[in-house]
């Protein structure tokens, strides 16, 4: 490799379809963002596929393809990567699930994160449960907001499926299935008896506030083995997340992970400590990845406004700043801006279709003069199949 300077900018879950509240227009089209913009123009931009066929449509699945690694080598679930982020040791015998604080009303899953809870007020539960639930073979791990992590010892053949693809809909037809799942099914019902007088949803009812009513356990897995990145591509890397899951995996593959105060992953995060940060790592590290879950959690909750605006934020306070670092540094950049996968507000999760993208720096001739959005990127003729392949098509391209 070349020396050189790269981003990679993920606005996660930015792509969507045309929406009736922006007469028509997708947020990335109804969105002011001038940076991504200059990239697209000045660059090349198509569409890329993150998400293999048959596989579920998860940032796990789709971060692993932008990273420029084949989900159907080494993807072993999503719970394995957000343990790595933590540090924690997990043994060969082990499973490792996500598990989720959720509001459930009437066997309802109301919403997938209890109302976003802090941290603070999740620690008290994740405790609780480890008086109450957990023993020999199950241990629940604190992690952040809603997002928590439990460990299981023993055979585990099970069918789980994430909060978010059921929101509106009665668990009881989503519920674990397979060898396993009846402790599962146990730990999830024991669950909401313990939860309900807790004195942390007490206080959360008297303000109003959606109550952490149950766990959710899903996105289960063991540890992968993944080969160092620099031993694949030749470069040193840092990635800028306030995700396990991303942390996770940059962990798992040699990266550098560079924390910044502020950042939440939600739609309040510090975009402008983000920036900054990703601006300072340019001086040390030949890629930066910055990651970004404002927009996919604004598409999860069907907020339309607060996704545009997230989308307004990180092209002002991450993509402009960066960019014109990466210019001072004369031919010598490369930049890539890409959602990992669409998070449509029309049906709250995740899909699999095809993302837009868009590259900018040396040796990138442009082709469409228009800005970055979706219809651009469908009009393009450059359109990756397998989304693994965009690293060294964006590392080596002539």
């Amino acid at each position: 490799m070349e020396p050189m300077k790269y981003a990679i900018i993920i606005p996660d879950g930015a792509a969507d379809v045309p929406l009736d509240e922006l007469g028509g227009r997708t947020p990335l089209e109804a969105a002011r963002i001038p940076n991504m913009d200059w990239i697209a123009s000045h660059g090349k931009c198509g569409s890329v596929r993150n998400i293999p066929e048959g596989m579920s449509s998860g940032s796990d699945v789709a971060i692993l393809s932008v990273i420029g690694y084949d989900p159907r080598k080494y993807y072993t679930g999503r719970a394995p990567l957000e343990a790595a982020a933590q540090g924690l040791k997990i043994g060969q015998d082990e499973w490792v699930f996500r598990c989720n604080l959720v509001t459930i009303i009437d066997d309802v899953m109301e919403d997938y994160s209890a109302g976003h809870i802090s941290t603070e007020e999740a620690a008290a539960i994740i405790d609780e449960l480890n008086r109450t639930l957990a023993g020999t073979h199950v241990r629940f791990y604190r992690g952040v907001s809603y997002r928590h992590l439990m460990t299981f010892k023993g055979r585990c053949e099970v069918k789980t499926v994430p909060p978010h693809d059921i929101l509106g809909k009665k668990i009881t037809e989503y519920l674990p299935t397979g060898v396993g799942s009846d402790l599962l099914r146990t730990l999830i019902d024991r669950s909401r008896g313990i939860l309900t007088g807790h004195e942390i949803n007490n206080i959360r009812r008297d303000l109003g506030e959606n109550l952490a009513t149950a766990i959710w356990l899903w996105g289960q897995g063991q540890m992968p083995l993944l080969p160092p990145f620099a031993d694949l591509y030749g470069i040193q890397a840092a990635a800028i997340t306030a995700v396990d899951l991303v942390r996770g995996l940059a962990k798992l593959i040699g990266w550098d992970c560079i924390e910044v105060p502020g950042a939440t992953g939600y739609v309040n995060t510090n975009y402008a400590g983000k920036g900054a940060a990703a601006v300072a790592a340019l001086d040390k590290y030949d890629l930066v990845f910055v990651h970004i879950e404002a927009p996919d959690e604004a598409g999860h909750n069907a907020n339309v406004a607060d996704k545009v605006a997230s989308l307004e934020q990180i092209d002002a306070h991450i993509v402009g700043p960066v960019l014109q670092r990466l210019r001072s540094e004369g031919e010598d950049w490369r930049i890539l801006v890409l959602p990992d996968h669409p998070t449509p507000c029309t049906v709250r999760t995740h899909t699999p279709q095809p993302v837009p993208f868009a590259i900018a720096g040396k040796r990138v001739e442009s082709v469409i003069h228009e800005p970055f959005n979706e219809t651009t990127a469908a009009a393009a003729d450059l359109h990756i199949d397998r989304g693994c392949e965009m690293m060294e098509y964006f590392l080596t391209v002539r």
